[in-house]
């Protein structure tokens, strides 16, 4: 199987995407609006805060625009924020990923609640404290018929953990959504057996992109022989009849992973979205990005991929990134752009 992403990538746009000088920007997700303009949605919190946890607690998904899907973007409003404690989703937004079918804008994301102070600006977060509110997670949706909204959020889940008889039993989180042209959805998600377990992929299935959602595989759909080899962060989209996937290439322990280099991109295929396969060459981005003023760089991080989809074909590949000399260990972070031929 060729690799449709690897030749087609161009130059990553130095000073395009979403750039922010006071804030951390995480997730970028990217539709074309009714006016015709590019609006990002994306993961956005203080950067006093760091990195660190304060993703967890302290952050809101916001609207950048731009004229052109390079960008630069600019910050337009807060679409989801606190709303109260009492929704599984009214303390902290996370992860949005943005669709459009039917005359409906969908924002999926992941929400949490957690009882207790909100951590401020050097605030200490235990450990325990972070693992109880991670295992909060839960994927929700907002609807609009604009891309300005109002949103529409709904107050219950789309998928929640099952009993602890199965592996998905904590969180469910990290949306990646497809929808087919009669409206069906797949949706991969996220979760584990219990805190600190090796994260994994399953996947769901509605009618009709709003749900009911149920899974349609009881295991995970990557069952790699390797327990040092782990995947992260799908783009998830359907070309052609066929299920196309970008992720994270997520090794430990310096196993080499499937495309041999950490934290770069993996390219694979199916015709049912449960049975996976990578291309020959499955490497389909790398941390070493070569930028459109003809400078070079190995970022520490590219996560949440992201591709633009105009008449149902990627045009534009969104990366989240930052400055720093170790993974995750971020001065700051925003969301790059590279074009594809």
């Amino acid at each position: 199987m060729k690799n449709p992403i690897q030749k087609r990538l161009g130059k990553a746009i130095k000073g395009g995407g979403f750039y922010d000088e006071n804030a951390m920007i995480w997730c970028g997700s990217v539709v074309k609006g009714e006016d015709g303009r590019f609006h990002m949605f994306a993961s956005y919190w203080d950067k006093r805060l760091g990195f660190g946890n304060n993703w967890l607690f302290n952050c809101r998904i916001v609207r950048a625009s731009s004229d052109t899907p390079e960008g630069p973007f600019t910050l337009e409003e807060t679409v989801l924020d606190r709303r109260g404690r009492e929704f599984f989703d009214g303390m902290n937004t996370h992860n949005p990923y943005i669709r459009y079918w039917n005359g409906t804008y969908y924002l999926y994301y992941m929400g949490t609640t957690f009882g207790g102070p909100i951590p401020a600006y050097m605030d200490e977060i235990s450990p325990a404290r972070f693992i109880e509110v991670w295992n909060n997670k839960r994927i929700g949706l907002a609807t609009s018929k604009s891309v300005f909204g109002p949103w529409e959020r709904r107050d219950t889940p789309l998928l929640l953990p099952r009993d602890c008889s199965h592996w998905d039993c904590t969180a469910t989180t990290n949306p990646a959504v497809a929808i087919l042209p009669d409206g069906t959805t797949y949706m991969l998600y996220k979760s584990r057996s219990y805190a600190n377990a090796t994260l994994q992929i399953g996947v769901a299935r509605a009618p009709c992109p709003d749900g009911p959602f149920e899974r349609i595989c009881e295991e995970p759909i990557f069952s790699l022989e390797n327990p040092d080899f782990h995947l992260e962060d799908p783009y998830l989209w359907y070309e052609d009849n066929k299920f196309r996937l970008l992720i994270k290439d997520d090794f430990k322990n310096e196993s080499g992973g499937i495309c041999g280099e950490w934290g770069a991109g993996l390219y694979g295929e199916s015709d049912d979205c449960i049975h996976w396969t990578f291309a020959d060459s499955p490497k389909a981005y790398s941390r070493t990005v070569s930028w459109d003023d003809g400078t070079t760089t190995t970022q520490c991080n590219l996560e949440r991929p992201f591709l633009l989809l105009q008449d149902g074909k990627p045009t534009h590949l969104y990366l989240a990134t930052g400055d720093g000399e170790q993974p995750y260990q971020f001065s700051h972070t925003w969301n790059m752009v590279i074009g594809l031929t």
